[in-house]
């Protein structure tokens, strides 16, 4: 059953009629052309970022608390004024170096552990600030130095449901790959039935990007209709589209069906090289839902016990895809596989 063939009812899930087995489901190698993928990888990295990287969940950022990430080999440090406002910089202390994210904060002031050194946020001593901004789900800093293009005043945050109608939840995982590795994963649509069974089903790419619109990622998009998987039978189907917006960013966004509006964002964040010098990256996935069903108020109610069981829904399908983009850098890296 697919979305075209099933109208919306009283009732979110719908029951499959038919249970094709695993290995009798069509496949889809043939559609999954390696060439139009990496094409439509080559316009996402050609798009600008303005230097701003995905750092972590807003929720991540708590007042009284440091915390820090090493993004492409520069150290963060991001806490909260005493204000709210976010405050960023270099997260090692200008006079001996010491780690800022371990150090606490009062009153919305910095202080480091080792000597006392306070800071405000404000440029201090060869300490200068980073730009930061808290989009409310996701915080993001500005690393003019690492990116290497026209600095961008705000990053370009992909559209979102009303927060006060949303419910959002974010997963962080990490993989030896670069960023290229996980956004070619989700530029890769077909491999959905066949890698995560136990998540998707009746999966049909039904447009693929023409490849002749670079400048507008809105216009260079994958379609698919599949089914969720619930339990049994029971399923959720849709019609999803996947764009790039950005080098290290893919938006997938229900555009008919249940939930439609509500949309996941993978943002792959480079990290620091492990000890054997392989690429680490940061997968930091939103997804911000929504519904109009009158019993999603519940859900908007119980969000503190539903963000758990989101996070671990990612982590199992991140499982998969980390090894898929961890596979797919590890033959690039040794010239088994263009890229």
């Amino acid at each position: 059953m697919t979305f075209l063939h099933a109208r919306r009812g009283r009732y979110a899930l719908r029951l499959r009629r038919g249970s094709v087995p695993w290995e009798r489901q069509p496949p889809t190698w043939r559609e999954a052309r390696p060439a139009l993928i990496a094409d439509a990888l080559a316009r996402a990295r050609a798009r600008p970022c303005g230097n701003w990287f995905v750092l972590a969940a807003s929720r991540d950022v708590r007042p009284g608390r440091p915390f820090g990430r090493t993004v492409a080999g520069v150290e963060v440090v991001v806490w909260r004024g005493a204000d709210g406002a976010l405050r960023a910089g270099p997260g090692a202390c200008p006079h001996l170096g010491a780690p800022l994210k371990d150090s606490p904060v009062r009153c919305g002031t910095l202080i480091c552990r080792w000597h006392g050194l306070a800071l405000d946020g404000g440029p201090f001593a060869g300490w200068d600030p980073f730009p930061a901004y808290d989009d409310g789900v996701l915080v993001w800093v500005r690393l003019d130095r690492t990116g290497g293009e026209r600095p961008l005043e705000r990053p370009a945050v992909p559209v979102r449901p009303d927060p006060v109608r949303a419910l959002s939840a974010v997963y962080t995982g990490v993989g030896r790959c670069e960023p290229q590795d996980v956004v070619a994963n989700r530029l890769d649509p077909w491999h959905g039935a066949w890698l995560h069974p136990y998540s998707f089903v009746d999966l049909t790419v039904v447009k693929a990007p023409a490849g002749d619109d670079t400048a507008d990622p809105e216009g260079d998009a994958f379609v698919v209709e599949v089914a969720f998987k619930v339990a049994g039978r029971a399923t959720v189907p849709v019609r999803a589209e996947f764009t790039a917006p950005g080098p290290r960013t893919v938006v997938m966004r229900i555009v008919a069906g249940e939930g439609q509006g509500s949309v996941v964002e993978t943002h792959a964040t480079p990290l620091t090289p492990d000890a054997a010098g392989r690429p680490r990256t940061a997968v930091i996935e939103a997804v911000v839902a929504v519904s109009d069903r009158p019993g999603f108020g519940v859900a908007r109610a119980a969000a503190p016990a539903l963000r758990p069981l989101i996070r671990a829904a990612a982590a199992r399908l991140w499982r998969d895809d980390l090894a898929y983009a961890e596979r797919r850098w590890a033959l690039r890296s040794a010239g088994r596989f263009p890229g």
